[in-house]
């Protein structure tokens, strides 16, 4: 086994521990992790999943417990060893579980590679990154074959993100849509039958759009962004569209609860 190379440090303006500066603020970490190529993963659970997945370290910032558990899969990059109190003065936040790595941002799917799938969750402008990974953990659950986004959804690979899919982005393939305004007619051409999720009038409830599947249906179900929902175009574009009936006056549910749903019904 490679013996890890431990480094001490103490000093949260340390220069080498740049990777992991202010987590929380959103839009400095956007910038950050594009320029330089990375992403942070948190947590044993889902830093083992990252680097068993076949994505490559960067460095570690570890708190002194977590250095006989990760052992195997450090390899020979950077360990910053630290206190519970220099990882929060970095990070911004108190690191419960003691654990980052930064880790190389990759590419792994193209649109094109995911349209000989038979089932896929589509999102527009979904900006919430808990809702896109929890959208990614919900695909892979329910047995689907893989997520495309549009230019504006939040980023799966951002911590938030990876968090709520319990590492699923990193075994489920996704895919970032470069043209909004004809991504509905591209899945069409490739054979899918195109399902958008939205309360619109005439939508049909969620079963009856199931119902008149054929059961070899290629299905993609779309789903929309937070407040306004899917756009006109979208909708206008699909094959079918549904609702999921609600009641007590409730008109819609959170849209990763929402792609649940959809999910299994149409799985």
């Amino acid at each position: 086994m490679t013996v890890p190379q431990v480094i001490d440090v103490e000093d949260p303006s340390d220069p080498r521990l740049a990777d992991y500066v202010a987590l929380r603020d959103a839009a400095l970490r956007r910038h950050l992790e594009s320029e330089r190529g990375l992403f942070i993963a948190e947590g044993e659970k889902v830093i083992r999943r990252a680097i068993e997945a076949g994505y490559r370290p960067r460095s570690f910032l570890l708190a002194p417990r977590w250095l006989a558990s990760l052992a195997d899969v450090i390899g020979e990059v950077p360990v910053y060893r630290v206190s519970e109190a220099t990882a929060e003065a970095v990070s911004g936040f108190h690191v419960h579980r003691g654990a980052l790595a930064s880790v190389h941002r990759e590419t792994r799917h193209r649109v094109a590679d995911l349209l000989g799938a038979r089932r896929l969750m589509v999102c527009e402008d979904v900006v919430d990154h808990t809702n896109v990974g929890a959208i990614l953990r919900n695909a892979a659950g329910l047995g689907w074959d893989g997520v495309l986004l549009a230019p504006r959804c939040a980023d799966p690979l951002y911590r938030r993100a990876i968090k709520t899919s319990m590492g699923a982005v990193f075994s489920l393939p996704w895919a970032r849509l470069d043209d909004w305004a004809g991504a509905v007619p591209v899945l069409q051409a490739s054979g899918f039958t195109v399902v958008a999720l939205a309360l619109a009038e005439g939508a049909l409830e969620l079963d009856a759009v199931a119902a008149a599947l054929s059961p070899d249906a290629k299905v993609a179900v779309l789903l929309g962004t937070e407040g306004a929902g899917l756009s006109q175009r979208w909708i206008g574009a699909a094959d079918a569209v549904a609702r999921i009936p609600m009641r007590r006056g409730i008109d819609s549910l959170n849209v990763a609860a929402a792609s649940a749903i959809a999910g299994y019904v149409l799985r």
